[in-house]
């Protein structure tokens, strides 16, 4: 089938590792050319190399998400190495911790909240008015965790919740011109998870286990029908269908990848 994608432009935030450098390939594979905005240069230039490599242009900045001026410089900088043009924005940096309420005072949840919801809010701001005039996708990166919240971690879940209902009033507010839609991952094994005070560890603390077999037990608890963790690939092509004409009369869609984590019916 025909994604429609071959010669779009499609930027992608935290696009360095994980989930993020698997949606940059993908999306090159598919003949789209590429703008990546990270914290992590030399990983974000072998992501940009890989998709090069593929025939597709691709642009890089280099920034702090977490801050307002890290997106607006970012985004001014794709902006200009694409001539003004953007047709998709896949907003996908994040980062979390494992821990309870009680150890998230009020400068934690303001740096999750800065990294996990207003860098969308931010990179939006910069591209709607581009996208309100000839038209365009958005794709946001929120969580199963956003739809059904475990303990922990809170701050992370609250984040992703309100991922999701900036991606539905979007939706109403910007079509038919514009399609919204988000991702709802799962846990996938990425850094994400395996950097040092990434989930894993901090899970090891939260569950005084090795980190490993702290994963696995939250697994357990969380009954995934799959019984395991996904890979960032598999989470990357949802991301493409999203952004491509094979999902045309999707929008307002919160499209799970999660292993059946999530038992709503609704």
């Amino acid at each position: 089938m025909e994604t429609g994608l071959k010669g779009k432009v499609a930027f992608i935030t935290g696009g360095a590792n994980g989930i993020g450098r698997s949606t940059a390939i993908a999306f090159a594979k598919e003949g789209a050319h590429v703008g990546i905005l990270d914290i992590d240069e030399a990983e974000m230039q072998k992501v940009a190399e890989a998709a090069k490599a593929l025939g597709v242009t691709v642009h890089t900045a280099a920034g702090d998400l977490s801050t307002a001026r890290g997106v607006s410089d970012g985004m001014d900088k794709l902006l200009a190495a694409f001539g003004n043009r953007i047709d998709i924005l896949v907003n996908n940096v994040g980062s979390g911790a494992i821990r309870s309420f009680d150890d998230v005072d009020d400068a934690a949840w303001d740096a999750t909240l800065a990294l996990n919801f207003m860098s969308y809010v931010r990179a939006i701001r910069k591209v709607l008015p581009i996208l309100r005039e000839k038209g365009g996708v958005i794709v946001n990166n929120a969580s199963d965790l956003a739809r059904q919240p475990e303990p922990v971690p809170i701050d992370y879940s609250v984040s992703k919740a309100a991922v999701l209902s900036l991606t539905k009033a979007l939706a109403r507010a910007e079509g038919p011109k514009i399609r919204v839609n988000a991702v709802a991952p799962g846990p996938i094994w990425t850094p994400f998870w395996t950097k040092p005070g990434g989930f894993a560890e901090t899970m090891g603390k939260y569950h005084t286990m090795e980190p490993q077999a702290a994963v696995e037990h939250e697994m357990k608890l969380r009954q995934l029908p799959l019984q395991r963790l996904g890979e960032p690939d598999e989470v990357a092509n949802v991301l493409v269908f999203l952004a491509s004409d094979l999902a045309s009369f999707v929008t307002s869609a919160v499209w799970g990848v999660d292993g059946g984590s999530i038992r709503s019916i609704v």
